[in-house]
């Protein structure tokens, strides 16, 4: 397990929390009660937008406590008077390298994070808004979590504009009550073009990433991977499981954990 205490991170997780439990409040209290209680499209609303806000939820909680490919440290010192000397191991020569930080040997496309203080298998970036690292075994849940994000932004808009174009003749049309419905809105407004258009673009970034093959890391060093290219659905079915596309979507099934790596490593 990874201890991260980074302020940063907990700060951020807070907010995302705060954020969504408002949005939820605002669209179901403020837009979908006061102007389709009586009808069946505001219980329709209702009930999908929360489950949009589940699922955010819990691929967010699942990209958060899940290890994102954490390189076991090893349970002895380790001997590194041959690789200090110009020898190339057998590791070496497979790609493998030297962590001074962990003072470890790690697998290919596994970087050190100075924030988990851990090498991380193919580890893209450290992401504040999860507090945790967007690895080999959590990106899937990250990107479902940008995803998510991204509907539950569109749709509190749509509901925004729903709520004041659709005709109530049963609507409270008090002053006071409208004043606050206004200012909600606003608040629900900006909050889903800021959420939204951040988190568009860094699913845009995700997915560049995943079909070119090269994280973020690999593309600010320049050393983009020499491998064979491999079809576009290979390149996504490694982050998001090679079971059924139906079940992309979903955070209950677990990305795939290529274990061939550690055995190798713990020999």
């Amino acid at each position: 397990m990874i201890c991260r205490s980074d302020p940063c991170g907990i700060i951020c997780i807070i907010l995302t929390y705060v954020a969504v439990f408002y949005a939820d409040y605002g669209v179901v209290l403020w837009m979908v009660v006061p102007t389709m209680t009586n009808s069946l499209l505001g219980m329709f609303n209702v009930l999908v937008f929360n489950i949009i806000l589940f699922l955010l939820l819990m691929s967010h909680m699942r990209a958060v406590i899940s290890d994102p490919g954490a390189v076991p440290l090893p349970e002895n010192s380790l001997d590194f008077s041959d690789v200090h000397a110009g020898n190339k191991t057998l590791l070496e020569k497979e790609d493998w390298t030297v962590c001074s930080r962990c003072e470890t040997y790690r697998p290919p496309r596994a970087h050190h994070c100075r924030i988990c203080q851990r090498c991380i298998r193919r580890m893209d970036h450290h992401c504040p808004w999860i507090n945790n690292c967007v690895g080999e075994f959590n990106q899937k849940y990250f990107i479902q979590f940008l995803l998510y994000v991204g509907l539950a932004s569109i749709y509190t808009v749509a509901m925004v504009a729903l709520s004041w174009t659709r005709e109530c003749k049963d609507c409270n049309h008090e002053i006071i009550f409208k004043q606050h419905r206004v200012i909600h809105s606003v608040i629900l407004v900006i909050e889903s073009l800021l959420f939204g258009i951040f988190v568009i673009a860094i699913m845009c970034d995700q997915f560049q990433a995943i079909l070119t093959d090269e994280t973020a890391i690999e593309q600010l060093q320049k050393k983009g991977p020499h491998r064979p290219r491999k079809p576009k659905m290979a390149l996504l079915s490694e982050v998001c499981g090679r079971g059924s596309t139906l079940l992309w979507v979903f955070p209950c099934q677990s990305a795939p954990r290529n274990t061939e790596d550690l055995a190798s490593y713990e020999v």
